[in-house]
């Protein structure tokens, strides 16, 4: 038995502190709920066995487990359950491999998965003092991105900052600003092509009550030449320093959903499937090298899938940093004209829970309109995880590549 994927959609992607700061992670959740079951008029809300949904961070308004808080919000009927997970960055496709197993094993005939984050309204927390009444200061901390209340134990070269990483995975490749910046423009550039092309107008649902139509944080006129001329983040220009915010994905708000079924369940749906989840792989590494853990799990995703890289006509791979992306596609061997076609998260953005539904979804409709039959998702996970879909299209023969 396999699974399938029906239908999808997600909100635009907002900027940190941009025009969605103002709605709660479980209403951008149960936006995209909505949209998608939009989708698909023909099915009966009570007919989905599950709601597996992606977070990754669950310190603020999202927690109690939004992935049931956002299928009430959304008005689905309270029988149908609904569990949240947290694989970070790769919360969402995590969601969607879940869900492909439970349907895989019988378990489950329709599932709607996705994820959501508001990088915006994450919290600042206090840890609890051990003594009731501490004398002195308590720090908040901030639990919009990365480590944040460290275990002593954590050997401190796991737990450099994401950018830092991305730097020593700079050094170990040997590859250079003037590529990051090369392939951060062309992100750019791909998603305002496919805005303006109307690729993106059947897979983006605006908020009701929100103006904005289109992912926030493109920049249409970012050339090379404009993002060399950024400032280090990481690391100062004297100590070697590439990484900008140019070339790495920005802060962003937003939430992603994709309704997956056995093929018996189209009569049930009142759809047909789109494309089948052929195989499905992770992998995990030192956790300061999370960046080019995408290699190994698409890897294995291929392998499961029975086919190689010669077989693969598209490739989605969420594009943390422009570093980590160039050192995967290098490792990968693959055509970059082949990777990211209608741009990627430097552009789009990274709300890390919505992610995985992003480039899962993005992937099936790049399959259909390039009558390519196999493709490949892929994300980095911080603390040093990757995970990776193969995907292959209901609607192409067996000739197709």
């Amino acid at each position: 038995m396999s699974a399938f994927l029906y239908a999808a959609t997600r909100t635009p992607f907002g900027r940190f502190n941009g025009a969605l700061a103002g709605v709660r992670p479980d209403d951008l959740a149960a936006a995209a709920i909505t949209s998608t079951l939009a989708r698909v008029p023909g099915l009966d809300p009570a007919a989905i066995d599950d709601v597996v949904w992606g977070n990754a961070n669950g310190a603020g308004e999202e927690n109690r487990n939004v992935g049931r808080m956002a299928a009430l919000l959304a008005g689905l009927p309270v029988s149908v359950p609904g569990i949240t997970v947290n694989r970070l960055c790769g919360s969402s496709l995590d969601a969607a491999m879940t869900a492909g197993r439970m349907i895989e094993t019988g378990d489950a005939e329709v599932v709607l998965t996705g994820g959501v984050e508001s990088m915006t309204r994450a919290p600042w927390v206090l840890p609890k003092s051990a003594k009731p009444f501490p004398a002195g200061d308590v720090t908040a901390v901030s639990t919009t991105l990365g480590w944040r209340l460290v275990n002593p134990r954590m050997p401190k070269e796991w737990t450099v900052s994401l950018g830092e990483a991305n730097e020593q995975l700079r050094e170990r490749f040997g590859i250079s600003r003037e590529r990051q910046d090369e392939f951060a423009a062309r992100s750019h550039r791909l998603a305002h092509q496919a805005w303006e092309s109307g690729f993106y107008d059947d897979l983006v649902a605006p908020v009701e009550g929100v103006g904005l139509t289109r992912d926030e944080s493109i920049r249409a006129g970012s050339t090379p030449e404009v993002l060399a001329g950024l400032k280090p983040v990481f690391r100062t220009p004297e100590q070697g320093g590439t990484i900008t915010a140019g070339n790495a994905s920005p802060l962003n708000d937003g939430a992603s959903a994709v309704l997956l079924g056995s093929e018996k369940a189209a009569a049930t749906i009142g759809a047909d499937p789109v494309a089948r989840i052929a195989g499905r792989g992770m992998s995990a590494l030192e956790p300061q090298a999370f960046g080019y853990a995408p290699v190994e799990a698409a890897n294995r995703a291929l392998a499961r899938a029975g086919i190689g890289w010669d077989r693969v006509g598209a490739v989605e791979l969420n594009e943390a940093f422009a570093v980590q992306s160039l050192a995967c596609l290098d490792a990968w061997k693959v055509d970059p004209a082949l990777v990211n076609q209608k741009g990627g998260a430097i552009a789009i953005g990274h709300p890390l829970g919505a992610s995985g539904g992003r480039v899962l979804a993005t992937l099936a409709k790049v399959l259909r309109e390039t009558r390519q039959r196999y493709g490949v998702a892929a994300v980095c996970i911080g603390v040093g995880q990757g995970l990776a879909v193969v995907l292959e299209n209901c609607g192409v023969t067996e000739a197709t590549r």
